[in-house]
């Protein structure tokens, strides 16, 4: 079958304007999933209307939970506190957070839960959280060590302590900490270990659990106690999402120009904000970038360091090899592909070398994105640069940022599209 393909043409000027990001996909999933918790009606506004967010909103609908969509940014989200035992499998795309999220969710419920996705959701490890419920006595299979997941719940958990690995992902825990306070007693979750992916995750989801009215409290940094409150419906607003605008804020430093994402980077709350310190100082960007706090604007910074006028290399990232795709692996093959030795690996460390003679240069280069939206959004910065940039499966945007290429076509951008036949 051929693949859509969109070939970006270098603008040759700098790109001005106001684009304006969609609502954070992190926070809407957790205050998607925190609302249909809550027993009463609640108001998530700002919210991110893509894939992933679709998934999260049907899973619910088939527990049980209403979830009207009265604009294209809001969701009126009615529950009743119980999940109940959908007729058919929770089919949740390559969505992370739904999944693991509602796969700590639906233990506390009675009765059978199947959770699954798509054929790359199904090669995203999920064992630390499968083997975390079943010390809390939850009857909880998954096969592969992937989705899908079978889960016969009973109504909640019988032990309120738990232990989790969260070396892969900080999701794990989010996913605990969220059903916590519907466990009906006191309730702590404890690290295994120092190691946890992006820690500032937890802190969305901790602002989260309180704005729907839960109590938790941060014991050590690696223990947190949850109270037995349950969830309140809230009205709750979703700031933009800050792993968009690193695109947003690459197109600016490649470019030279100046766009108006109508929010202040300091008024972000989400950890991938502190991305646009590195990306300000392009073209001389630092020479190692840690990238375990800001990991999905990794990729956003890994395709700005091709045109950088030193090496760069990136430490930190060993999760992005279970993302939507190894992402480590499809940069650096993505990079190559524009000018062969511009990226390689080294163990879980990607290393690009530089190379600011790129701009303004012809390098027919077709980008497998993998299916994965980050990909697909970062190699169109370097088609802003070097023409012969052509992105396969560019609708894989979708997962996050429908609206991706008309933003782009806003600020001047323009493509060659080649749809199959």
């Amino acid at each position: 079958m051929t693949t859509e393909k969109l070939t970006i043409v270098p603008p040759g000027h700098a790109l001005s304007g106001v684009v304006n990001p969609p609502g954070s996909k992190s926070i809407t999933n957790r205050a998607l999933l925190l609302a249909g918790l809550a027993n009463g009606t609640s108001r998530l506004t700002g919210a991110l209307k893509s894939d992933d967010t679709r998934y999260m909103a049907e899973a619910l609908r088939a527990m049980g939970v209403s979830v009207d969509e009265p604009d294209a940014t809001t969701f009126v989200v009615t529950g009743s506190g119980q999940l109940k035992p959908p007729a058919e499998p929770l089919f949740l795309g390559n969505a992370g957070t739904a999944t693991r999220f509602l796969t700590a969710a639906v233990a506390l419920g009675n009765g059978k839960f199947v959770v699954d996705g798509d054929e790359h959701m199904r090669k995203r490890p999920i064992t630390p959280l499968v083997a975390a419920l079943k010390s809390l006595g939850v009857d909880i299979t998954a096969a592969t060590g992937c989705p899908p997941v079978t889960i016969n719940g009973s109504g909640g958990f019988s032990s309120h302590h738990v232990v989790i690995d969260a070396g892969l992902s900080s999701q794990y825990v989010s996913a605990l900490l969220m059903a916590a306070p519907c466990s009906g007693k006191p309730f702590t979750v404890e690290l295994a270990g120092d190691d946890i992916g992006a820690r500032g995750y937890i802190d969305l989801t901790l602002a989260a659990m309180r704005a729907f009215g839960a109590s938790v409290e941060q014991v050590t940094p690696s223990i947190w106690r949850v109270e037995p409150t349950g969830y309140e419906a809230a009205d709750f607003h979703i700031e933009p999402d800050a792993s968009a605008a690193t695109y947003l804020w690459g197109v600016e430093a490649l470019t030279g120009g100046k766009i108006d994402i109508g929010t202040q980077a300091a008024n972000f709350t989400q950890p991938d904000a502190r991305a646009l310190d590195v990306i300000s100082a392009f073209p001389d960007m630092p020479a190692i970038i840690d990238g375990s706090q800001m990991q999905d604007a990794i990729p956003t910074i890994a395709v700005l360091a091709a045109y950088n006028t030193t090496p760069v290399r990136f430490t930190g990232i060993a999760n992005l090899r279970v993302k939507e795709c190894d992402r480590v692996r499809a940069l650096s093959l993505g990079l190559n592909a524009i000018r062969e030795g511009l990226a390689r690996e080294e163990g879980d460390d990607l290393i690009v070398t530089g190379d600011p003679s790129l701009s303004g240069q012809h390098l027919p280069a077709e980008i497998d994105t993998f299916a994965d939206h980050r990909i697909a959004m970062s190699f169109a910065l370097a088609g802003l640069k070097t023409s012969g940039i052509t992105i396969l499966d560019p609708k894989c945007v979708g997962k996050t940022y429908p609206g991706y290429w008309d933003a782009l076509a806003s600020l001047g951008v323009t493509y060659l599209q080649e749809i199959p036949r």
